[in-house]
């Protein structure tokens, strides 16, 4: 079975929110580990994008969401939602399941939400790991902010969301992803929800990962770790690397992945969540 047959094949779970709508997500698992893994993706997928970390039984408890406004998880409410926005939904989704401690795992702006949403309730996040991490353009001029929005959502209307996917999905892999793995990245692509995008879009413009990260690490001892692959051309492994020394985190090196490095590199991953669980369990 292809990988884009296992995430279609796949079953997803619905949660309504009171008041606030409903989250789609992917299970696997339940009930075996403590502390859950809380799988984050980035702008450009889903959580499909966790297919090979879902499927694999040594990780225990993992759930990976659909962000607001992807898949049919119910869009946020403002227009130019802030990383806080997704945090509090995060929050609220979690506190549905009855899920209280967690091991939260972000990619790329997954990274951004998932420390966010470690800054806002700090002592129930007992491990932080950011693979691939955006770091927003929050501390950029103005000028800078609308520049980096702006080039995305013109592609978007321009290009119309298929043919996008074409062009960006190659970008997301290294040159030596095979064919699988590009026709995931393109399926999950073209699957995008243009307002979810939008949203996200926005906010990547004025997040600021370092901010919320500050605050987290005031507030917490949990460890914080940073991967990044050795081809990626989207989070280029230098600045993941200086986000790691800024923050004190051990970085981890992803020989052969490109951006999509749960997709290119499962295994050396799942390693470090296996450590960082151990660690955390005791």
């Amino acid at each position: 079975m292809s990988l884009l047959d296992r995430v279609l094949a796949a079953p997803t779970v619905g949660c309504a929110l009171p008041h606030l709508g409903f989250v789609r997500y992917r299970q696997a698992h339940a009930g075996a580990g403590a502390i859950p893994l809380v799988l984050l993706h980035g702008i450009g997928s889903g959580s499909g994008s966790w297919i090979e970390l879902l499927d694999n039984d040594q990780l225990g408890h993992v759930l990976a969401w659909d962000a607001p406004g992807y898949a049919d998880s119910t869009p946020l409410t403002a227009p130019e939602p802030k990383a806080a926005d997704y945090g509090r939904i995060l929050w609220a989704w979690l506190d549905q399941l009855k899920v209280e401690s967690v091991h939260l795992v972000g990619h790329s702006l997954g990274c951004i939400m998932a420390a966010a949403a470690a800054g806002l309730r700090p002592d129930r996040v007992k491990a932080l790991t950011l693979l691939a991490p955006a770091q927003g353009y929050g501390s950029a001029s103005l000028a800078v902010q609308q520049q980096k929005r702006d080039e995305r959502l013109q592609a978007m209307a321009s290009l119309g969301l298929q043919k996008m996917a074409q062009q960006r999905a190659l970008r997301l892999l290294s040159p030596s992803a095979n064919t699988q793995q590009l026709a995931l990245a393109i399926d999950m692509m073209s699957r995008l929800n243009e307002g979810g995008y939008t949203q996200a879009t926005s906010m990547l413009s004025h997040a600021d990962i370092r901010m919320d990260l500050d605050s987290f690490r005031h507030s917490s001892h949990s460890p914080i770790a940073v991967a990044c692959g050795d081809q990626d051309i989207i989070t280029p492994p230098e600045g993941c690397r200086k986000l790691a020394e800024l923050v004190a985190a051990p970085y981890v090196e992803l020989l052969g992945a490109g951006h999509l490095c749960a997709l290119e590199a499962p295994m050396p991953i799942a390693d470090l969540l296996i450590q960082t669980q151990k660690a955390i369990h005791g």
